[in-house]
């Protein structure tokens, strides 16, 4: 069963009809439709989960509770998410699974899908890759190879050949507003704002040193920095970007490297070394350091709602943005299998949060723990599995 975007992106949301007891022309179909999907009421979480060892991969769902099994995915290192596909990350190439549940977000309301789990296929790619995707278009770059660009609609029928090779080489192009954000490898300087055919508009004086991770929020992109970040926008049809300095000088070890955060959400989180978490308020363009303490995996749902940090110890804790101060715990005992992993390396326990909940991997225990940030970090549900969960997505949002 293909899932093919069609025009109606385009149009709006009201449906047409006839009047008095004449029959009106059919209704077109709504704002967002997607042929063969079934629209929901509420958002269709899903987690994919992979084991690093076997490459054995689960898609949890999270309204029904069912485990759905899939193809497994040998020489898995890495495991994104565009908030559908899941991207598996191996030494042969990136492959595209399509989790079967979206959101498609038009700003002033959003639409809420779900359909069959499905393997799209494979791009071909040489080293570590980093993507970068929206509505419409998926940008796959790697240092050796370049940037190629995939279409959204051939993922949806499970076409993975590159519709276009950008020329050049890019830390990172992430698409955004009908542009692409062509971020410059080693020795490069600025960024480039390119049209979606790969043609440079224009080159954007604030310069990013050092690139590491990249956040798309509702005000702009979020670029990580050797001194800070870079926010790019595009405002009455400019872009513009402006740095956002730490508050302080800081250690290479130290500098956020992995931005997490709710989706759709301006704050941002990122390990700051082994001992705290930064915190990014995009919206007023401030940093502030929290120290939670040994930590593993942070993240937050902003606007109001705690920090949350998980231990060395295996304990999830919950801080006060604003004022640093520790307002909840859960012990989870979600800790890593060996001595000084890393957040984001296989076999280390993770976040996810979406906007009423936060779930936690456990690989060792062969669990993932949903949690009520809201309510004192309370244990709504825990879901055991076959497999370790020694890579996380959620998908849906």
């Amino acid at each position: 069963m293909a899932l093919v975007l069609t025009a109606a992106l385009a149009t709006g949301c009201t449906a047409g009809g006839g009047s008095g007891n004449e029959p009106g022309p059919p209704d077109p179909a709504p704002h967002g439709y997607v042929e063969g999907a079934e629209e929901s009421a509420e958002q269709q979480s899903r987690l994919v989960v992979s084991e690093s060892t076997t490459g054995r991969t689960r898609v949890l769902d999270l309204i029904t509770g069912k485990r759905h099994t899939v193809p497994a995915v040998e020489g898995v290192t890495a495991l994104t998410t565009d908030g559908r596909f899941g991207y598996f990350h191996t030494s042969g190439g990136v492959l595209v699974l399509d989790s079967g549940a979206w959101t498609v977000d038009h700003g002033d309301h959003v639409h809420y899908y779900r359909a069959d789990i499905r393997t799209v296929g494979r791009i071909a790619t040489r080293g570590v890759a980093r993507i970068g995707s929206d509505e419409a278009l998926t940008a796959v770059t790697t240092p050796e190879q370049g940037t190629t660009l995939h279409p959204r609609g051939d993922l949806e029928k499970r076409k993975t050949d590159a519709a276009l090779s950008l020329p050049g080489r890019h830390t990172a192009v992430i698409p955004f507003r009908a542009h692409l954000l062509a971020v410059p490898g080693p020795g490069g300087t600025g960024i480039s704002v390119l049209d979606r055919q790969g043609r440079q508009k224009e080159v954007l004086a604030t310069s990013c040193r050092d690139p590491r991770g990249d956040a798309v929020t509702r005000r702009g992109v979020v670029l990580g920095c050797a001194d800070g970040a870079v926010l790019i926008r595009l405002q009455g049809g400019k872009f513009s970007a402006v740095g956002i300095p730490y508050p302080e000088d800081v250690p290479v070890d130290e500098r956020a490297r992995d931005f997490r955060s709710r989706p759709g959400s301006d704050t941002l989180t990122a390990l700051a070394g082994d001992t705290s978490v930064w915190v990014l308020d995009v919206a007023e363009r401030t940093w502030k350091r929290v120290e939670t303490g040994p930590v593993l995996a942070a993240n937050t749902a902003g606007e109001g709602a705690p920090l949350l940090a998980l231990g060395t110890d295996g304990t999830l804790r919950g801080f006060d943005i604003e004022t640093g101060e520790h307002t909840a715990r859960a012990a989870l005992g979600a800790a890593p299998s060996r001595d000084g992993a890393r957040a984001g390396q296989a076999g280390v326990p993770d976040i996810a949060v979406d906007h009423s909940r936060a779930y936690i991997s456990d690989p060792e225990g062969r669990r993932i723990t949903e949690i009520d940030y809201n309510d004192s970090l309370r244990i709504a549900r825990s879901f055991d599995l076959d497999i370790r969960p020694d890579l996380m997505v959620e998908t849906g949002r």
